[in-house]
């Protein structure tokens, strides 16, 4: 198991920053502004030779638990428990404040090995704060920048120090986890759905929308070995309601998530039916060339269900032309009903998106659908299609070569993708079909 280390602190003192800076590149939200981070966010380090899991925190505030700061605290608390090591961040620059002291005295009392980091310690205004660091009892503070990049080199070093030893080298599982990426508008139970996949509380919930500020992933493996790196994003607004800065960085977070799956469930809230919100986020996943899962969740408290999927399969069908056949689950993120079928869903879903036709039978299909409906005029003159190749899958991507083949118009375009997805079984991923055009040799 790779060791955990976890970021902690109260609000606004860098530990996003130094999180990013650590890892090696950008990975969490940053901004001038307290509570940024809100749910824990988890990515690989290498420091020394030894690959860890770095966790980064929202900031540690003493609320009352109902309260989303509550929340944001139970969270933190949790990654504290599960960590190999803690690295508790104070602000060199606005020396111990009480509420660094109190967090101080909490995490002497966990029992956790934890390193004192004293950032934004640029300056000689910071030296007389790392003097007062001492009086946490937590050992001497390392002083780093973390925007800067000073001293970094040095808490590596001391990080790796306190690791507990590497296991001896076991067999690993080559089996890399699909990307999945849980993606949908504000508050349609995003996050809820990804608790319950995981089963436990590791995103924060509630009916506040847009709890959730950045892309966070978890490693899951189900039932029978299959390993899944879930993301949860931020909702996705229509561009033009999208005022704040920290809402574009989230939702920039929310559409590189999108980009970076394999596999993308579009969760619906069933109670509000399909947005056209909703076919605008469906449609970048189709222009993604992402395979796609459409979540209807809150399923339990809908009132008239086979009127209302019945009208949702209409307009898929209508507006979706190139992710025709997509899957659909109903399920209830909050009572766990259904939720058993997303991921068996995914896996298919995945299967067909990384599905490539044998040569053979792909011109076979293509001679018998130039009989079955000709190819058209165009000024005059019938296209001469010739034959047609996969170049690549993920998603399944074809070439159709032939005298003029770029020219084909876009109705017949589409016979040929529809007649594809039909004829080898490709429902709900995205096809690519291309066309690749010579000249007639004879033509003057």
């Amino acid at each position: 198991m790779m060791p955990v280390v976890a970021i902690a602190g109260r609000p606004n003192v860098g530990k996003s920053t130094l999180f990013n800076r650590l890892v090696g590149r950008r990975v969490a939200l940053v901004a001038d502004t307290p509570g940024v981070t809100r749910d824990r966010k988890e990515a690989e380090a290498l420091m020394r030779g030894r690959t860890v899991r770095l966790v980064d925190t929202a900031g540690l505030e003493e609320s009352a638990p109902e309260t989303l700061s509550g929340r944001m605290r139970a969270g933190s608390a949790t990654a504290v428990t599960q960590a190999d090591l803690v690295l508790f961040v104070v602000d060199a620059r606005a020396g111990l404040t009480p509420a660094d002291r109190h967090f101080g005295q909490w995490l002497r009392r966990q029992g956790k090995p934890v390193l004192l980091v004293a950032n934004k310690a640029e300056g000689r205004a910071a030296s007389s704060a790392l003097l007062d660091a001492y009086e946490l009892g937590l050992g001497e503070p390392v002083a780093v920048s973390a925007e800067h990049g000073e001293g970094i080199s040095d808490l590596m070093s001391e990080i790796v120090s306190l690791l507990p030893p590497e296991p001896e080298a076991t067999a690993d599982n080559d089996e890399k986890p699909l990307k999945l990426a849980i993606v949908g508008r504000p508050n349609a139970g995003k996050s809820t759905l990804l608790n319950r996949l995981i089963g436990e509380e590791r995103m924060i919930t509630g009916p506040e929308p847009g709890l959730t500020r950045d892309a966070i992933a978890v490693v899951l493996t189900d039932a029978e070995g299959h390993r899944f790196e879930l993301v949860d994003t931020a909702g996705l607004r229509r561009r033009a309601r999208i005022e704040a800065p920290l809402e574009r960085m989230s939702a920039s977070a929310s559409i590189e998530a999108l980009k970076m799956a394999e596999v993308v469930v579009l969760v619906i809230d069933a109670t509000e039916g399909l947005h056209d919100q909703d076919l605008q986020i469906a449609r970048l996943i189709e222009r993604e060339g992402r395979a796609c899962v459409i979540a209807l969740n809150k399923w339990d408290v809908v009132p008239d269900r086979q009127t209302l999927r019945q009208t949702i399969a209409e307009r898929l069908s209508e507006s979706l032309a190139q992710m025709k056949g997509v899957p659909v689950v109903t399920l209830s993120a909050l009572t766990g009903a259904g939720t058993e079928r997303i991921l068996p869903a995914v896996r298919q879903a995945h299967a067909i998106w990384n599905m490539r036709v044998p040569t053979g039978a792909l011109n076979r299909w293509f001679e018998e659908a130039l009989e079955r409906h000709q190819p058209p005029l165009v000024d005059g003159r019938r296209l001469k299609l010739r034959y047609i190749t996969q170049s690549k899958a993920r998603p399944p991507t074809f070439v159709v070569f032939g005298t003029r083949a770029e020219a084909t118009p876009e109705d017949y375009r589409r016979y040929l993708s529809n007649a594809l997805r039909e004829s080898f079984g490709l429902p709900g991923t995205p096809i690519r079909v291309m066309f690749r055009g010579s000249k007639n040799p004879f033509d003057s």
